[in-house]
């Protein structure tokens, strides 16, 4: 969709990105987190070796909004600390 919208509305000057986060640490996703079997498992699948936070991801986007960012449109910004790096998706 990202890339749809973005060719779509490119003529009147609208960009259109997105980011594809890993976990992040949100009132959302507290309770699965916190299973620590299941925290285990994701911490070991990211090579960063931890969950993301929303700062982090709210930085993604607000790249996007910056000047630096005015020739870009119908990218995704995947923020999921190397996680699909490791090509098992």
């Amino acid at each position: 969709m990202t890339r749809y919208l973005a060719v779509e509305w490119a003529p009147d000057n609208i960009r259109v990105n997105s980011i594809a986060p890993w976990y992040v640490r949100t009132p959302l996703t507290e309770p699965v987190l916190a299973d620590p079997a299941f925290y285990d498992r994701v911490i070991t699948a990211t090579p960063m070796g931890r969950v993301g936070n929303p700062e982090e991801i709210a930085a993604a986007a607000a790249f996007f909004c910056m000047p630096a960012a005015s020739y870009i449109t119908g990218q995704t910004i995947t923020a999921d600390g190397g996680f699909t790096a490791q090509g098992l998706v």
